[in-house]
């Protein structure tokens, strides 16, 4: 029910005095100053939006359902669509944030060249973000295992919501960054079956245990490839695609600003790293990176 992730560990930091905060953010401005920038999400981006991250102060560490769990036990199959039943309406009525906008507003001065996220939520491209690679996949559609055949979510909600009549949103859910809730008591909830083959459907995300997509990768390595210089915000870069992209990066002698709450396993990398939220810091570079400094390639 969730993204490929390796370590449920928090990562933590000592706190950044405002001073070199903005030092740091001096210095980032003058590294990615007249390049073109591609980009690689977290849930930390999403966070002002209302999505809890996975390693927020606090966080209780949870041990999400593996893609052999889901397809092998249908009893899990039906706690984890229950579940993720109660938590999407909640999870798909969240907005883009002010961070969202300022990176599509980049994208639209050539400045940014492309947005490659671990968020399955869809706030990229709904903020106005066009060249989006959403590595872990969206929440906001279904894939049947059998035949392939998808199916937007919205209209599962509806089938779902038509034949468990019986089950009450909770007034005030606890919200987890896949869009699931947890819940007990749910043998008598009606899982969906594919309408065309009746296989098994599942949201169509990355779930621990299965690999991103060879094409999709190959597409963010692309993005990377064509950039000059890499933007992280908000991931702990936990997963090791993240933390791939990064090196792909690295390699080409690409500058790597990392903007994040705590440390990452790849600040090594970075010729910059910002521990500061990831909002604020977005709208002071959109603000400060002068599209009329990009150089016609």
């Amino acid at each position: 029910m969730n993204r490929v992730l390796n370590d449920d560990a928090a990562a933590t930091s000592e706190p950044t005095s405002p001073a070199s905060s903005a030092v740091d953010l001096d210095r980032a401005v003058e590294l990615l100053a007249g390049k073109r920038i591609a980009v690689l999400s977290g849930a930390g981006l999403s966070t002002d939006s209302g999505i809890p991250d996975y390693r927020g102060e606090g966080r209780v560490v949870r041990k999400p359902m593996t893609f052999q769990e889901f397809r092998a036990d249908p009893a899990k199959r039906q706690r984890y669509w229950a579940g993720s039943h109660l938590g999407w309406r909640t999870f798909a009525s969240a907005r883009p944030n002010a961070g969202h906008r300022a990176l599509a507003a980049l994208e639209r001065d050539g400045i940014v060249t492309g947005v490659i996220t671990q968020n399955v939520d869809g706030l990229h491209l709904r903020s106005g973000s066009r060249r989006v690679v959403e590595i872990h996949g969206s929440m906001d559609r279904a894939v049947c295992l059998t035949c392939g055949q998808v199916f937007s979510r919205a209209d599962l909600a509806t089938v779902l919501d038509r034949d468990n009549p019986w089950i009450d949103e909770p007034g005030s859910v606890q919200l987890q960054p896949d869009g699931d809730v947890e819940i007990t008591d749910v043998e008598r909830f009606r899982v969906p079956d594919c309408s065309v083959c009746g296989g098994v459907l599942k949201p169509d995300v990355v779930f621990f245990g299965e690999f991103v997509p060879a094409e999709k990768f190959r597409e963010a390595v692309s993005i990377v490839a064509d950039a000059e210089a890499l933007l992280v915000v908000g991931s702990s870069l936990t997963v090791n695609s993240g933390v791939r992209l990064v090196d792909h990066a690295a390699r080409r002698k690409h500058p790597v600003v990392i903007v994040n709450r705590g440390a990452t396993r790849s600040d090594r990398r970075a010729a910059v790293k910002l521990d500061a939220g990831t909002t604020e810091t977005l709208e002071a570079l959109a603000a400060r990176l002068d599209p009329s400094a990009m150089i016609e390639r």
